[in-house]
């Protein structure tokens, strides 16, 4: 399904699909009577203009970088795991109830926190995984229809029985988290927090763990040919149960990471309407599900997005010029995708008839 090694054709591809983005993203600017130069100066400088937007760049890259690793680690077993926004959404409702309810040091209470967001997240992705392996129900289609039911089961929770009633009666949201159960962040009177280095070291650990382990091994093999992993033994059950775990716990980090050291609280459409984990499944997409390469193409994906705020504030250009770039961003990367899979289709059916 995915490319075996990362060869130089390979970053030729992404920065294809982000030259295209570009040149799409400079039509448009073209159209509505803007200045391209000075379009993508200011969107370069709303993105790393300075340290203060190079770390909110970094912070808003943090969560489309766990999502993104989870998504690829499934995606390198040959399985779509595209619930991440559902596993998100639950892993950082169980991280703010934890973190508000659990008694107990504000240390335990963190990484209790943290595990539970972990926990949430891969149980709600490994039962879509569960209900493909028992009952053979499309593993896209009940991944994409959980998190319908994610979404709007937290948004009844924090709706009625886990509002916060002491603040804004208008925002559907819980209590506050206790300030010393945040997660640090790593400059004074920046956004950035611990959670950007938990990415960035997961990042290493899943390249190596996937590269250099037995099991790795045997996922990476199983997603390239599962035919040939079934007959060198690898367990298929076991092993989607496995990943998609892995993966909807990556995404429920992302969601406890988000609450812990961003909103210090669940609000209800903190997940969704940012766009969180669509823009992590594309970055795993645009580096072909390599893990340090997700974590590049999350940043740039983000760099997009606060170099958009900065073309609206400098520029008579809105905000959703960035949007124009990232939709032909997946445009190239979906088509691309497609072809490999049906030029995969082909191939196999030439096989068969010739066999």
């Amino acid at each position: 399904m995915l490319k075996r090694k990362w060869p130089i054709s390979a970053w030729i591809q992404p920065l294809l699909a982000v030259l295209i983005g570009l040149t799409g993203g400079a039509i448009a600017i073209v159209l509505i009577g803007g200045s391209v130069a000075d379009t993508y100066a200011q969107m370069w400088k709303g993105a790393f203009g300075n340290f203060y937007f190079f770390t909110n760049t970094l912070t808003r890259a943090t969560p489309l970088i766990l999502v993104g690793l989870g998504v690829s680690i499934a995606f390198r077993a040959g399985f779509f795991n595209m619930g991440s926004e559902g596993q998100m959404i639950l892993g950082a409702l169980s991280s703010a109830l934890l973190a508000l309810y659990l008694p107990g040091p504000p240390l335990l209470k963190l990484l209790v926190a943290i595990i539970g967001g972990i926990v949430a997240g891969g149980i709600w992705s490994a039962f879509a995984g569960w209900l493909d392996a028992k009952f053979r129900m499309n593993l896209i289609i009940t991944t994409l229809l959980l998190n319908y039911i994610a979404a709007l089961f937290a948004g009844y929770m924090v709706a009625y029985p886990l509002k916060d009633k002491t603040g804004s009666a208008a925002l559907a949201q819980t209590m506050m988290v206790d300030k010393a159960v945040w997660l640090p962040k790593l400059f004074q009177g920046m956004s950035i927090h611990a959670g950007f280095i938990i990415a960035i070291g997961l990042a290493i650990l899943l390249y190596l763990f996937i590269k250099y382990t037995v099991a790795g091994y045997e996922i990476r093999m199983l997603g390239y040919n599962p035919l040939f992993a079934a007959y060198g033994g690898v367990n298929r059950r076991k092993m989607m149960l496995t990943s998609m775990f892995v993966s909807g716990g990556f995404a429920g980090l992302a969601g406890a990471v988000e609450v812990l050291g961003m909103q210090y609280r669940y609000t209800d459409g903190m997940i969704s309407n940012p766009g969180y984990a669509w823009s992590g499944i594309m970055a795993t997409l645009l580096s072909g599900a390599h893990p340090l390469g997700t974590a590049v193409a999350a940043v740039l994906l983000a760099a997009l997005q606060t170099g958009g705020m900065g073309v609206e504030r400098n520029t008579n250009i809105p905000l959703e010029i960035s949007s124009v770039i990232q939709s032909l961003l997946i445009l190239f990367v979906t088509a691309k995708f497609s072809y490999t899979l049906w030029k995969r289709r082909k191939g196999g059916k030439s096989d068969a008839a010739s066999s």
